[in-house]
């Protein structure tokens, strides 16, 4: 089975979300998720913050990130597992293919129009704020 993540990374006020605009297909021209493939026999956690290094500069020193959920698409034979953390610190973000920007988290993430996931974003936001004492607060995996 084919893994891939997404990162929800928060701003440390809380306020904002970090995405990218996608530049290829699926949902090219969207706003989404950083995030990326799971190489075989790599570790989740590893991998995410790999891929959020590869994507926007944040380091393990910046974020302590939180396995929050996974998306299982039989179908498709693929995983989506998705983290969160919230920043500790100000960065200066590095781009690596995909532009980024910091959105207001009272967006409306169900979208279609402006974000990628068919509502799936939307969904990870409403969790992360029900459960935002264990995402954010510190705690490890």
């Amino acid at each position: 089975m084919k893994k891939l993540n997404v990162i929800l990374v928060y701003n440390k006020e809380e306020d904002k979300i970090l995405m990218c605009k996608r530049e290829k297909a699926p949902y090219k021209g969207k706003l989404n998720l950083v995030g990326g493939k799971v190489e075989q026999n790599e570790d989740e956690l590893h991998a995410a913050y790999r891929e959020l290094q590869e994507e926007t500069g944040i380091t393990e020193h910046d974020i302590t990130l939180t396995h929050m959920m996974n998306f299982q698409y039989t179908i498709s034979d693929m995983e989506l597992e998705v983290y969160a953390g919230k920043l500790n610190k100000e960065v200066e973000l590095r781009e690596e293919i995909n532009k980024l920007y910091w959105i207001s988290k009272n967006e409306n993430f169900f979208d279609n129009h402006q974000f990628a996931g068919e509502g799936n974003i939307g969904h990870m936001l409403q969790q992360a704020e029900i459960h935002k004492e264990k995402l954010l607060g510190g705690d490890e995996q």
